[in-house]
């Protein structure tokens, strides 16, 4: 069986892109017993378990999660909080349930979250930025908010990015991606219209609105976005170009710099390695080119 991908609201669950794509995971679920039950059943029908988490999540949910590796005393639970925005985690732990039915091992496949994050452009679409304390806001842009009519476009993830709509630009990505649109009390007709065809991205999907949206971004009047790989065979190639090491604290293999399940960092080479992972550095993944596929 495929490890387990969990996230923690069932709206976090993106229906997945073919019969091959497993379903996720909710955790926790309400109350600790209940937590207890079914995340153990999870390991014993999948072995590991890999449940993200957004890192603005609520203390209670962040404890619950602790709680229940803490009392099932398992090594085989990684708990990966995240700064994405809701739409963003969901898009994430799609990416990760298509390459769970691939050759990786989980520690691998764990690991490969912070990666593939890297290459996920999310944002919103939103009539204030009066709330929003999730990326750096200038007073200018607070000013602005107040003027009827004003609409902002707002990048979050990789490189923040504020903009007033219709006298700005926001910066896209560089190679082939598909855009998920989630319209809240805000139209999204400007994120389909305007940015989808401005991104040349390969197509456009429609989703609700996470109930953690409103929260996240400060105001319900949002309409949200996540654009990211979607075919396997790239996201496959993208994983797979990165040299795994084995994580010296808990054995798992790893992608990157720190263990996804016990987040020990990698070891620092030795002096006679150190050669090698100056070339290493040197030949590190880049995006892909636009349109790649």
């Amino acid at each position: 069986m495929p490890t387990a991908i969990a996230v923690t609201s069932s709206d976090l669950v993106l229906p997945p892109h073919d019969r091959q794509t497993p379903p996720a995971a909710v955790q926790p679920l309400d109350g600790l017993e209940a937590s207890l039950t079914a995340m153990h059943a999870l390991i014993e029908q999948h072995g590991y378990v890999i449940a993200l988490y957004p890192s603005s999540a609520p203390a209670g949910v962040t404890r619950r999660l602790h709680a229940v590796r803490s009392v099932l005393e398992s090594d085989r639970i990684a708990l990966l909080p995240l700064d994405l925005p809701p739409l963003g985690l969901a898009l994430l732990a799609q990416q990760l349930r298509q390459l769970s039915v691939c050759d990786f091992s989980p520690g691998v496949l764990a690991s490969s979250a912070r990666l593939l994050a890297h290459y996920i452009y999310s944002g919103a679409l939103l009539n204030s930025v009066a709330r929003l304390d999730r990326i750096p806001v200038s007073l200018k842009s607070h000013a602005k908010s107040w003027v009827p009519g004003a609409q902002f476009a707002v990048l979050a993830t990789p490189r923040p990015q504020l903009v007033r709509v219709g006298q700005e630009e926001l910066t896209g990505p560089e190679f082939g991606t598909r855009m998920l649109v989630a319209a809240g009390q805000l139209p999204a007709d400007w994120l389909t219209g305007t940015l989808a065809p401005a991104w040349h991205v390969q197509g456009v999907a429609t989703v609700p609105l996470p109930a953690e949206s409103a929260r996240w971004w400060g105001t319900g009047r949002v309409a949200e976005f996540a654009a990211g790989l979607y075919d396997v065979s790239v996201l496959y190639q993208l994983v797979s170009s990165v040299r795994r090491e084995e994580c010296h604290w808990c054995g798992l293999e790893l992608i990157g710099d720190r263990c996804g399940f016990c987040a020990a960092p990698l070891a620092p080479p030795s002096s006679n390695e150190l050669p090698t992972a100056v070339a290493r550095a040197a030949s590190s993944v880049r995006a892909l080119p636009r349109g790649a596929t």
